[in-house]
């Protein structure tokens, strides 16, 4: 695919069976804002974003990530992409229509290639949002979120031929190959990237501050708050973004990050990483290396279980 219909990443969606800790952490510590409560559900939007909501927690006994969310420009485009996914053979969870959940909008669910639940719309209703002051350190919007993969290279693949996604760099390890891509259906470094683990999982989500300082104030709030920092403060070479990593009540990894790189895209060309050299993890030198206690953290529990099976909402 030539061009993507895929404009931006608004949302990731997950359920944990610790339901009242992981609203806890959201809302008192990581900084975001309950748009909406029904109980069982409930939709966190960033005060800088408008964006309906930039995550969703759902009440289950069974953790998993529910579903990846991403922008499109039009009714046009939403159509268009629908009826080539379908025409190529992958299984929709429902064709393209009105949606009814929070913001409203028009789209269409599907499953990528190892069963994970996708769903592109547009002419959701924006938030009213406003401008992050300094020093207030909560998250400005949603960067990017990173999935685990047994199968990358083919999970690269499928991502650039169905959705238009372009690859920005790869880490790579002369024994074990590639390990990470990053790709972008923007400007910006990426919105997704593609890393190799047991299992699919969500690797991370991570979550942009306005600055360096307020990413640092936020980072030192969450750990202030007690929660197990892996990795970081540090710079990573890939995207020229600062990273903090988390552990939140559920298991997962959450970065706090600022200045992800956005590319001249007439003149970018991707490069390949070698992982083993100490600055393509972390240019400061400040964030200790990655190892395999991070990369362990990183793999999360498994979602096997639940591929090619929507979720409820």
């Amino acid at each position: 695919m030539a061009f993507s219909p895929i404009t931006h990443i608004r949302h990731f969606d997950i359920a944990v069976p610790d339901f009242d800790q992981q609203i806890e952490f959201y809302k008192n510590h990581w900084g975001l804002t309950v748009q909406h409560d029904d109980g069982d559900v409930v939709y966190f939007a960033a005060e800088g974003s408008p964006e309906q909501y930039i995550t969703r927690v759902r009440r289950s006994a069974d953790k998993r990530l529910d579903l990846v969310a991403f922008g499109a420009a039009n009714r046009e485009a939403v159509d268009t992409l629908g009826r080539d996914l379908a025409a190529a053979g992958v299984q929709l969870v429902f064709e393209p229509k009105d949606l009814s959940t929070l913001g409203g909008g028009y789209g269409f669910r599907f499953f990528d290639l190892e069963g994970r639940t996708i769903e592109v719309s547009t002419e959701v209703e924006a938030r009213q949002h406003r401008k992050i002051e300094p020093r207030e350190a909560i998250p400005v919007r949603l960067s990017h979120v990173v999935l685990n993969s047994r199968q990358p290279e083919s999970m690269r693949a499928w991502y650039q031929k169905h959705l238009g996604f372009r690859l920005s760099d790869t880490l790579h390890h002369p024994q074990a190959g590639d390990l990470f891509y990053f790709l972008r259906c923007s400007p910006q470094h990426h919105s997704i990237a593609i890393a190799r683990g047991p299992h699919a999982s969500l690797q991370h989500a991570s979550f942009e501050l306005r600055s360096i300082d307020d990413y640092m104030f936020g980072s030192g709030r969450i750990i202030r708050a007690g929660y197990r920092k892996i990795w970081g403060p540090g710079r990573h070479r890939a995207g020229d973004n600062t990273f903090t990593y988390f552990i939140d009540p559920n298991g997962n990894t959450m970065e706090m990050t600022t200045d992800l790189e956005i590319l001249d895209e007439d003149a970018w060309h991707p490069h390949i990483y070698d992982v083993r050299e100490p600055a393509t993890s972390d240019l400061w030198g400040t964030g200790g290396d990655m190892n395999e206690f991070i990369t362990k953290e990183m793999f999360n529990d498994s979602d096997n279980a639940h591929l090619f099976v929507a979720p409820p909402v």
